[in-house]
């Protein structure tokens, strides 16, 4: 019988796809992120380049258009693209957790309506739960949506909405019960349109407009911005999964999504923290002191070691929670952990990686300088590391409850 070294063993598709990913983030991603990070431009040629390869489509059925390929390939897909600019990762992030939600909880004409042209990138989405005053408590939201004469108005404010501006639909969780007990159940998710890269809207999407882009730390060239309802009307068969079905449900279904975005996260935290140790190793191999190469000094090959070590243990707890999700299996506890463990080690190998590096470290020079400005994000989004500890801390005991 043939043995593998390799649990989670790459089929000859997903070796195929990765490789051909792995390239085009050598050739394109990786020699042209520092130019647009410094200028906090969008990437507009490699995003034509990504719909030419299909990469909006990865997970999206062939009768869409798409791949329809499963969790466990995106999730190896998002490495490889992190590994060369988590900003590029972004772009398709928010992308493919709009059109999960399409998969999953849609009906046959929103899919028929918008995945065709999600799948080739025509139509890139973007999808909100942040507020200014709500960040993790998601229950304390307060944009909200009634129905006016057929449609639902919405009123309020998202924030650190990835690819508000140019998206051109949002998945928006908004109230729609502000008397229900527990207020989880009053929320509804609205697939709100809009015109892609328009400030302010007009016409159809009058009161949808998107004030100028959050200025960051790091993750540039994406934008990141709030978006404002101000009477925005959004018919009531773009409530998601239909008025009779969706209604109420809209808290389910968004954190249902979120527990594939975190193995999405939890990819993009090994992408950039192998990126890191592949910095590390070649540095540390080029300078010397003392006489010799830095990486045959003991202090240096410890942190090399535990670099790799980390590497390997988040990427192979980020493929079981895909693989577990794939088979149909409960994987919101190994989720949560692959998310956390994976964003914490990005930020430990990109650190690990800028102490090698040394004084060279803080010049804009090195590309670790972007990493290290980047691999914070990780620790924040889609849910803290101190919130991803509350929910497997609970998912243990519900699990494990005597």
């Amino acid at each position: 019988m043939a043995v593998t070294t390799e649990p989670f063993a790459k089929t000859d598709e997903q070796k195929a796809i990765t490789e051909m990913v792995r390239q085009f983030v050598d050739e394109q991603i990786l020699p042209n992120a520092e130019h647009y990070d410094h200028e906090d431009e969008f990437p507009e040629p490699i995003v034509e380049q990504m719909k030419e390869l299909g990469l909006f489509g990865v997970t999206i059925p062939e009768e869409y258009g798409g791949m329809g390929l499963d969790l466990s390939t995106y999730a190896m897909i998002v490495e490889e693209l992190s590994r060369g600019w988590i900003s590029i990762s972004g772009i398709v992030n928010t992308h493919f957790i709009g059109s999960y939600l399409l998969m999953k909880f849609g009906t046959d004409e929103q899919r028929d309506r918008y995945l065709p042209r999600m799948a080739t990138g025509e139509l890139r989405a973007a999808f909100s739960l942040s507020e200014p005053e709500a960040g993790s408590d998601v229950q304390a939201i307060k944009t909200s949506a009634r129905k006016v004469d057929g449609a639902y108005e919405i009123n309020g404010t998202k924030m650190w909405v990835t690819n508000g501006l140019l998206a051109g639909v949002v998945f928006v969780l908004a109230k729609t019960d502000p008397k229900a007990d527990p207020p989880y159940k009053g929320m509804t998710c609205f697939i709100a349109e809009k015109e892609p890269g328009v400030s302010e809207n007009t016409g159809d999407y009058e009161g949808f407009d998107v004030p100028p882009k959050i200025k960051k730390l790091g993750y540039k060239g994406v934008e990141s911005t709030e978006l404002v309802f101000d009477g925005y009307r959004c018919p009531a068969e773009n409530v998601l999964g239909g008025e009779e079905a969706g209604v109420g449900q809209g808290f389910i279904q968004m954190m249902d999504a979120l527990e594939v975005g975190r193995v999405n996260v939890a990819a993009r935290g090994v992408g950039i923290a192998q990126r890191a140790l592949e910095l590390a190793l070649r540095y540390s191999q080029e300078r010397k002191t003392f006489g010799k190469p830095i990486a045959q000094h003991q202090a240096i090959e410890f942190k090399l070691a535990d670099m790799a070590t980390q590497v390997e243990a988040a990427r192979l707890m980020t493929m079981r929670a895909a693989r577990l999700k794939d088979a149909g299996e409960r994987s919101d506890l190994e989720a949560g952990m692959a998310k956390l463990f994976a964003s914490e080690t990005g930020r430990f190998c990109v650190e690990q990686s800028f102490r090698i590096h040394g004084g060279y470290g803080y010049s804009k020079e090195y590309e670790i300088e972007r990493l290290y400005r980047d691999a914070p994000l990780l620790l924040i989004g889609e849910g803290t590391s101190e919130i991803q500890r509350m929910v497997i801390g609970r998912k243990l005991l519900q699990r494990h409850k005597i």
